[in-house]
């Protein structure tokens, strides 16, 4: 009998190949179980830095490790089948050197079995991303809002702003398509900017907090679940899921406090034991 073939995962020449087309959708996941439920409707997922703050409770992404990383980036994969898969290089894993950069970012596509990596910068990375692409090692860029600069920018600021500032992440945009990458984020992004660098770059954009005007769309899981105590305005909470844990676990409480659970039901007998006998109700002719 012919057996089911497991489905072609997405790579990153079919991400590029998107762009000016059907919207790309992304997520951001950190663990097997979302990424299995996540996989039939993205495009690519993203194990994200930000796993630092979501998942371990850094103030910002910058003190996230590499071995951190891999150990996510592995579960993800192994968690999806179709969508591809993209592990970010986290601060200090890849600003070096670029022979530093493809060191780590071999050992996090060996380890994990990911598809690409990304990494944050614009025309100061050129020629990183060019050492890394022309060693078999896709790279999507990060541009605008660089979370792993928070230190060097202030704070979490929106860029673009002010036409002052396009120039220069208009020449971050170019650099990072010339040297390979075959797509770019834009984050924290004014929104005629975005639409700006999306209509002149040829490779695909991807939005977070860049409007509609992106090629596609990213957001983290856990803000747009609306797990997340204070999510940025340009996060849409598609569902409430925090209120339902928390109206679970109270319950869950209750029922241990007043010893309603566990019942029955959820207890092991002693083997030969047999269930109670079902009381039979006696038929009586009318």
């Amino acid at each position: 009998m012919p057996t089911q073939q497991p489905a072609k995962r997405i790579a990153a020449p079919d991400i590029a190949a998107r762009k000016g087309g059907e919207p790309i959708v992304s997520l951001t996941a950190y663990h097997a179980h979302t990424a299995r439920i996540l996989d039939p409707y993205v495009d690519f997922l993203l194990v994200g830095d930000s796993l630092g703050m979501v998942m371990h409770g850094f103030e910002s992404t910058v003190p996230v490790p590499l071995d951190l990383m891999i150990m996510h980036g592995a579960a993800v994969v192994r968690g999806s089948a179709r969508a591809l898969v993209i592990v970010d290089m986290p601060f200090g894993s890849y600003e070096e050197s670029p022979a530093a950069a493809f060191r780590n970012a071999a050992r996090v596509m060996k380890q994990t079995g990911c598809g690409a990596v990304k990494l944050e910068g614009g025309a100061r990375m050129g020629e990183t991303i060019h050492y890394l692409t022309q060693r078999g090692i896709p790279v999507m860029a990060h541009i605008g809002l660089t979370p792993q600069s928070v230190h060097v920018m202030g704070g979490f600021k929106t860029q673009g702003r002010e036409r002052a500032e396009w120039e220069a992440i208009e020449q971050d945009a170019k650099a990072v398509a010339q040297a390979g990458a075959f797509s770019v984020v834009l984050e924290g992004m004014a929104e005629l900017l975005a639409a700006r660098i999306t209509k002149t770059c040829p490779i695909p954009t991807i939005g977070i907090g860049a409007s509609a005007e992106c090629d596609g769309q990213i957001l983290v899981l856990e803000d747009m679940l609306g797990l997340s105590p204070r999510v940025p305005k340009f996060v849409k909470e598609f569902a409430q899921i925090g209120a339902a844990i928390e109206i679970a676990v109270r319950s869950y409480a209750d029922d241990v406090r007043t010893r309603r659970f566990p019942a029955s039901e959820h207890t092991y007998a002693m083997k030969g034991d047999k269930a109670p006998a079902t009381k039979k109700t006696k038929m009586t002719g009318s």
